[in-house]
């Protein structure tokens, strides 16, 4: 998975991901597995920024509706901090 979140720092494409589309617009899933589970990591990259929202392990194809649930939250409250900080920064100008 590390090797996967570098190759998305340089610009290049990972290995094994795939867009969350409508379940996380603008998210991305890396997959990894062994023998026991599916290792998975969402994350965003905002204005070059790469984002980890979450991790987590799965046995089944489909991903539980929680860890979507606790991605989604993360992004907005990412997404919250970032406006926040940005309104600070124009106020300090």
């Amino acid at each position: 998975m590390g090797n996967d979140l570098r190759r998305v720092q340089e610009g290049l494409e990972p290995l094994d991901s795939k867009p969350m589309g409508a379940v996380l617009p603008g998210c991305y899933e890396l997959r990894d597995a062994d023998k026991d589970f599916w290792y998975r990591v969402l994350y965003t990259q905002i204005e070059g920024v790469i984002y980890v929202l979450h991790c987590f392990t799965k046995k089944t194809n489909k991903t539980p509706r929680n860890d979507i649930n606790t991605a989604d939250k993360r992004l907005k409250d990412l997404k919250r901090r970032l406006a926040k900080e940005k309104k600070e920064k124009r106020k300090k100008r």
